[in-house]
């Protein structure tokens, strides 16, 4: 029995230090300086090496993957709830990652997939820094309502092709021949890719196109744009106030709300007029 709580008692010093290695900010950077080096190493090996430097990258590889085995071990160690770990969803990507980066990349026929995997190291990058897990999340959430965007940028798109293809096709069969190679033009135009050329070319025989290509621009490249950018961003700020609710929750506070600020504004203001009016009264 004594044995037993000694052996808890340890295990609790070793996960509250790893908790605190966890939470140390100077690992943490060192997280982040080790992924970005692993990005270099993908992209350095891209190149023809000497023989040295190749045997250097290699060396380099090892340790990262060491390196991130012993990390992704630290953070699992570290945390109180194991059940919990593999609940969230970046824990098991992570874990993921490097348990697939552990097959070797040499003289093996997994060599083509373990190099591809060791690029998907860069994504941890998004796991490990806060502000990048709620961006790529307020992206993914706000796929439902861009569908309904997207799907209002087809009709827009399928009319202006349709009515290219009808008006232009005389003009430039490779730009207008059918309606698919007119989606194609048209996305050229909402890029801005030397649009002025497809412009220029249908005016010399019809001279009020310009009308065609300036309304269609305007919609799909401003109003559908701005309507897009609308949505992550209030995506965004929602995903925002949730961070910071939780955070909030787990520092065991309540998030202030509006009517809390107001009301706190109330009393201070009613605490002055109760001042003045004191001081008037003992003058």
């Amino acid at each position: 029995m004594e044995n037993t709580c000694a052996n808890m008692s340890r295990f609790e010093i070793i996960q509250n230090r790893f908790e605190q290695i966890k939470s140390n900010k100077a690992f943490e950077i060192f997280v982040i300086s080790v992924i970005v080096i692993s990005a270099l190493l993908i992209g350095a090996k891209t190149y023809p090496l000497p023989d040295s430097v190749h045997q250097l990258t290699t060396i380099l590889d090892y340790f990262i993957t060491v390196f991130f085995l012993i990390e992704i071990s630290i953070r699992f160690i570290a945390d109180k709830n194991k059940k919990r770990f593999f609940t969230s969803f970046w824990n098991c990507f992570d874990t993921l990652i490097v348990v697939i980066s552990l097959v070797p990349i040499d003289n093996s026929e997994m060599a083509v997939i373990g190099r591809l995997i060791r690029v998907f190291r860069v994504l941890r990058m998004v796991s490990i820094i806060p502000e990048l897990r709620i961006l790529l999340t307020s992206l993914v959430k706000a796929l439902p309502q861009l569908g309904y965007v997207m799907l209002l940028m087809f009709i827009i798109f399928y009319i202006y092709a349709a009515i290219g293809s009808t008006l232009f096709e005389n003009i430039n069969p490779v730009l207008w021949g059918d309606i698919t190679i007119s989606l194609l033009t048209l996305f050229r135009v909402m890029t801005f890719e030397d649009w002025t050329d497809v412009m220029y070319e249908t005016m010399e025989v019809y001279p009020l196109s310009w009308v065609y290509y300036l309304t269609f621009i305007f919609l799909s490249a401003f109003a559908f744009l701005n309507m897009v950018i609308g949505i992550v961003v209030s995506v965004m700020e929602q995903e925002h106030a949730k961070a910071r609710s939780e955070k909030y929750k787990e520092q065991g506070k309540v998030e202030p709300t509006l009517d809390d600020v107001q009301n706190e504004l109330r009393i201070v203001k009613e605490m002055l007029q109760q001042h003045i009016q004191a001081q008037n009264k003992s003058s």
